[in-house]
């Protein structure tokens, strides 16, 4: 293989014509392959679709077995748009992906909604229950428009030079979407393989216009086109060379083994294009898994459902033309006497089929009775045909059960059931009934949890930022405007310890807007999209399921709501009583509440309401309670004790201060004394 695409001469990475070469004995060997199952097919959806036409001939009428079959499948498999539902893989309180999941959630919506993929599924379940076959294909699209630089040249004729001025100007993504296409079952093919992992490529054929394809690959490809002259199967029918009427089938190739995708025509021995992978998806495939129905473990071949009772069906046709040519025989035949003058025609006038009530002169009225009146009709007798048309009704009957047991369709889905039956035998019915079609609706689902996985993966990986929260609504701040919040707050708390370094009175601290505020919980748009960027992170945080696609069971839905609600307010209850006795026990009963409401689908939209109340109540256990207000009792014995212990204190207060004054009395009534003694003893040495 690497010798056949090895570099060209030109210079080119790999060689179109050697690569052409090859493709097209794949696809030939691929087309081989599945040929029996594809003429299969093709018989089957010829009976679906032929069955009500030319039926004007009692020998060409047909009992639509097949299409009765389908229709009572059909809603049974399938009947709803799948809703995408993103959750984190472990429910742990991460910001971060709780946003981001919300954001893929939004977007998943709005492709789902714009790719219309309620039609592509039931288009879907139709090739999977007629071919047991269904597939799709997603791509990425993005529109471009120049970039705004903001520089306006100075001379006008300076553009159309060649060197700087006469370079592309840089361009950018204006708007992006994610494209489910439907693929019909005739234009996929992969390679021969017996499990699904262990296929290497796989292709669908795309009818593209003239137009289409010199847009898409050049007017290189339209020249070695019209060189190579009209090539490519047109169709087999009228219908399909209508509809390819000035198209051409182009096979687009994704090859896993040599990472390289291909776009060859039909026929072409030269590629229109060799390149790389334009998605780099987890499973390198831009389609899931096809949805399959019935299959061996030998081969990816399935085996349509109507080849088990084809000949059941046969017989039950054989059986309506025989019934219904028994049935033009079911006329009244009379014989009557002729040349009796007025007697035979007033017969024939009476026995007219328009005629319904009839009164006919009879004028010869004694020969009429002569020859036994009534009694000269003689009528065929019809009783063996009645008989021999109740026993192929019968037979038929039967059949039209076998056909029942063996597609597994119970009365219960077809509405078919007696009165006499108790509810709970019909709920039975319906459980033990739907078993055999339940493989066939989870199969579906799969199918369309896989696109919606696909559809996510290209969101991550390639929507900007604009676009995520364009798309979804969600306004995040990006990594520069909290930053410069955060500034302008750190300026604000500068400015004060500032002033009160300078020794001014310290201002009140700032308020700080709602929306500023709220800004700052918020994580940032760039931390969202490194998540979603990261696969390893996203694929433990991130998970991209979907709602089931089969008819809802309303009982059932109401049930889970009033679960969740009988299972929060009895939490409540007893959680409230253990929180005033132990309030250390707070916050393990609020992780508690948190992880029996993430198990129930019905509480996803209150667990964000549920996070915040759990976490304020945990900040309200933590702060330390202030001291318990006594009794009016006990506060009338606070007063009371207050004002003697005022009392005592006044008094001792009084008492150390009449201390103090007998004290400076004392004091100065010796001084005195001393003073006296001192003059007394002075006066003998003056004299």
């Amino acid at each position: 293989m690497e010798d056949e695409i090895t570099a060209s001469e030109s210079g080119q990475r790999w060689d179109p014509a050697k690569v052409g070469a090859h493709w097209q004995q794949e696809l030939e060997r691929a087309q081989r392959y599945f040929k029996s199952w594809h003429d299969r097919c093709v018989k089957i959806e010829k009976i679906y679709l032929d069955q009500q036409s030319d039926q004007t001939s009692a020998a060409k009428r047909r009992f639509p077995m097949l299409w009765a079959n389908t229709s009572v499948m059909q809603p049974a498999v399938y009947a709803r748009v799948p809703q995408p539902v993103v959750e984190r893989r472990f429910k742990d309180a991460q910001p971060v992906a709780r946003i981001a999941s919300e954001l893929v959630e939004r977007n998943l919506a709005y492709t789902g909604d714009e790719a219309d993929i309620d039609s592509i599924m039931r288009a879907v379940r139709d090739d999977f229950l007629l071919c047991a076959r269904g597939t799709v294909w997603l791509r990425y699209e993005a529109d471009f428009e120049p970039l705004d630089m903001g520089v306006q040249p100075s001379d006008p004729a300076a553009e159309a030079l060649p060197g700087e001025m006469g370079e592309a100007r840089p361009e950018a993504i204006s708007d992006e979407r994610v494209c489910i296409d439907y693929v019909h079952w005739s234009d996929f093919l992969h390679s021969p393989a017996r499990r699904w992992k262990d296929v290497t490529w796989v292709a669908r054929r795309v009818p593209m216009t003239d137009e289409e394809m010199e847009k898409r690959f050049g007017p290189e490809a339209m020249a070695s086109r019209a060189a190579e002259g009209s090539i490519g199967n047109k169709g087999a029918s009228q219908a399909e060379r209508l509809e390819n009427e000035g198209k051409t089938h182009v096979w687009e190739i994704w090859c896993k083994s040599e990472n390289y995708t291909v776009w060859i025509a039909d026929g072409s021995p030269v590629a229109l294009e060799v390149s790389e992978p334009p998605l780099d998806l987890t499973h390198f495939w831009p389609c899931p898994r096809p949805a399959y129905g019935t299959m061996s473990t030998s081969s990816l071949i399935p085996v349509p459902d109507y080849v088990y009772y084809q000949q059941q069906c046969e017989e039950i046709d054989l059986l309506t033309k025989r019934i219904n040519k028994l049935t033009d025989q079911l006329r009244l035949k009379v014989f009557y006497p002729s040349g009796d003058g007025a007697v035979s025609p007033a017969i024939e006038k009476a026995m007219r089929p328009e005629n319904d009530m009839v009164m006919v002169p009879i004028p010869e009225w004694a020969a009429f009775t002569d020859k036994g009146g009534s009694k000269a009709i003689v009528t065929l007798p019809i009783d063996e045909v009645q008989k021999v048309i109740v026993a192929c009704m019968q037979a038929r009957k039967q059949l039209i059960e076998d056909v029942y047991q063996i597609t597994g369709i119970s009365d219960i889905v077809r509405g078919d059931t007696q009165a006499s039956e108790t509810a709970t035998a019909q709920r039975i019915k319906s459980q033990w009934g739907s078993i055999r079609i339940r493989d066939r609706q989870a199969e579906l689902a799969r199918f369309a949890r896989d696109i919606i996985r696909l559809a996510g993966e290209i969101i991550c990986d390639q929507f900007q930022p604009e676009t995520l929260m364009l798309v979804s609504g969600i306004k995040l701040p990006t990594m520069a405007e909290k930053q410069q919040a955060q500034m302008q707050m750190q300026q604000m708390q500068m400015g004060a310890m500032r002033a009160q370094q300078m020794g001014q009175p310290a201002p009140p601290p700032p308020d700080m807007p709602p929306q500023l505020q709220q800004m700052m919980q918020q994580p940032t748009i760039d931390e969202v999209v490194q998540l979603l960027r990261n696969d390893s992170i996203r694929g433990f945080q991130i998970e991209i399921e979907t709602d089931s696609t089969i008819e809802p069971d309303e009982d059932a839905e109401k049930q889970r709501r009033m679960e969740f609600v009988q299972m929060v307010g009895g939490f409540m209850q007893q959680a409230g009583a253990m929180a005033q006795q132990s309030p250390m026990l707070v916050p393990v009963m609020v992780e508690t509440l948190l992880f029996a409401a993430r198990g129930f689908r019905a509480g996803r939209q209150l667990e964000s309401t549920l996070e915040q109340v759990g976490a304020q109540l945990s900040q309200a256990a933590a702060a330390p309670k202030p001291e318990p207000q006594p009794s009016p009792g006990e506060m009338l014995k606070l007063k009371t004790a207050e004002v003697k212990a005022g009392a005592e204190q006044r008094r001792a207060e009084l008492s150390v201060a009449e201390a103090e004054i007998e004290h400076r009395a004392t004091v100065e009534q010796a001084l005195q004394q001393i003073g006296g003694q001192q003059l007394q003893a002075q006066q003998p040495h003056y004299q």
